[in-house]
């Protein structure tokens, strides 16, 4: 079992423009999911925007990134970040999930989700939102051809790096 916590930052409509600094400063691959990709669009003027993205390095520096539907609230500085926690089986991370529970306020219980096997949100007894799931399958095909496309300028979808 390997589990890794990762900080998760949340934008408003900025989030793809962030990952790719955070990629020109830190190298690695970038990752980006729109709500689009994920089948999970609430809102079409948002359908192009990040559900999930992230940026990892070989030399260890990894960030998430999505940008927060308009119907959620969201305060630059205030929400700015939550602490993403990846499992590679449900068991493992289920098993977090609960001791986290414990005191805790439910965003999102934990659950099958169109872009995980098991997602969850919830924020701790010391106010910290946690975002807690198993490794989804872009993450696990991110080099095949069929799961990840290119991105030209402009273009939207599943972005790898």
């Amino acid at each position: 079992m390997s589990v890794k916590a990762v900080t998760h930052l949340n934008f408003r409509g900025d989030a793809r423009a962030a990952l790719a600094f955070y990629r020109s400063v830190f190298g690695g691959h970038e990752i980006v999911v729109t709500y689009k990709d994920a089948g999970n669009v609430q809102d079409p003027a948002e359908a192009d925007q990040v559900m999930w993205g992230q940026v990892a390095a070989d030399n260890g520096f990894a960030v998430m990134a999505y940008d927060v539907p308009a119907r959620m609230p969201w305060n630059r500085g205030e929400s700015a970040f939550y602490v993403s926690l990846r499992g590679d089986t449900a068991d493992e991370v289920t098993t977090y999930w609960e001791g986290l529970s414990d005191g805790a306020t439910v965003v999102q219980p934990l659950g099958p989700a169109q872009w995980a096997p098991l997602y969850g949100m919830l924020t701790d007894r010391f106010g910290v939102t946690w975002v807690v799931d198993v490794v989804s399958e872009y993450e696990r095909r991110e080099g095949e051809d069929a799961a990840v496309k290119t991105r030209a300028p402009g273009r939207t979808g599943i972005v790898a790096r």
